[in-house]
């Protein structure tokens, strides 16, 4: 978690060491990120868009922050973790400076950091509005503070970055790396640190979850025994608008985070073979330690199309969008309609 796995560390081992290469395998890794950083980038701005200016205004305004904030961390990770990445490979070495070294490392772990911290805030969000649907009149002030608190924790976590992290010369090599080389006087000292972000990253965050969607499929599956016993518990003024809305907006969320689990678990697991065995690197073809790695950023281009698919009134406001750049394109008799139309996010209270 402190660094890229495949960036060489000078100095950490008795071996004759030698300078890494632009392999044909690390050039597979820059040209996938590159394209996932291209749909990354134009799906989250996409939905930062529909948020902030248009179909946003139709979200619940208990949810609206929440979506904000994940697209926002979404971002970070699109415009600073996949650039820093390929550029890295490219370059094999580091040119960027010390300053640069050190935070370019901290807002890649801040991002990191974010991005988890707020899939449980939407988590803890989704608990409330399905367990405690009264809670919903103090709703909006609570998710703020869980943003705040998740934002906030992120940048504490995040911060040793600035100072474990260091440009470092190879001997006599004309080689500059940044690197945490000569930051723990033990190599135990760095495995403690890296396990503990891995537990603030996955662990934690993912203990989280489980524990509310569990909790939440149990009140569902004892709603639904009421329902069939003619006890319609969840409806509000005689109708089953509300309780649809939040079923709709549940799966959007599972889904989230099912996205969360399968596209960061092979990350981390690359990551502790790696902290307990750091021969693993010659051990194994190059090309499957990159392609786990492109597993985490897949996470970032399928939140906007989970979002999408969930929200109609994503595609109307890029449809509409599309219309106020092309002004001579046609507009549809159901289009205005379309724009109106409610779902889980857009109807829910």
């Amino acid at each position: 978690m402190s660094g890229n796995l495949s960036s060489p560390c000078p100095g950490n081992s008795s071996e004759a060491w030698q300078a890494p290469s632009f392999t044909r395998a690390a050039q597979f890794r820059v040209g996938a990120t590159m394209l996932l950083f291209s749909f990354a980038a134009v799906s989250n701005l996409a939905v930062l868009f529909s948020v902030a200016q248009g179909g946003g205004r139709r979200l619940s305004p208990r949810f609206r922050p929440l979506i904000l904030s994940l697209t926002l961390a979404d971002l970070m990770m699109t415009f600073v973790v996949m650039p820093l990445d390929a550029v890295w490979n490219v370059t094999v070495q580091w040119y960027a400076g010390d300053v640069l070294c050190k935070l370019l490392c901290f807002l890649k772990l801040f991002a990191m950091h974010a991005s988890a911290f707020i899939l449980v805030a939407i988590s803890l969000d989704r608990h409330a509005a399905i367990l405690y649907p009264l809670s919903s009149l103090d709703s909006q002030r609570r998710n703020k503070r869980m943003l705040l608190v998740a934002w906030s924790a992120s940048l504490l976590l995040a911060s040793p970055q600035l100072f474990i992290f260091r440009t470092i010369k190879a001997g006599n090599a004309d080689f500059t790396q940044c690197v945490t080389h000569g930051s723990f006087q033990q190599r135990w000292q760095e495995t403690l640190y890296n396990m503990f972000h891995f537990v603030t990253l996955y662990v934690m965050p993912l203990l989280v979850m489980i524990f509310c969607y569990v909790r939440i499929m149990l009140e569902i599956n004892r709603q639904m025994k009421k329902n069939k016993a003619g006890d319609s518990c969840l409806r509000r003024s005689g109708t089953d608008q509300i309780p649809k809305a939040r079923l709709k907006t549940l799966k959007m969320t599972i889904i989230i985070v099912a996205s969360f689990v399968i596209c960061w678990t092979p990350y981390y697991l690359l990551g502790i073979w790696y902290w307990f065995h750091p021969q693993m690197l010659r051990e194994t073809p190059e090309y499957v330690n990159h392609i786990l790695f492109l597993f985490g950023h897949l996470n970032t281009c399928s939140d906007p199309v989970i979002y999408g698919l969930y929200t109609p009134s994503f595609r109307a406001d890029l449809a509409s969008c599309w219309r106020r750049c092309t002004p001579d394109s046609p507009r549809t008799p159901n289009q205005s309609e379309n724009s109106q139309e409610g779902t889980g996010l857009e109807r829910e209270q």
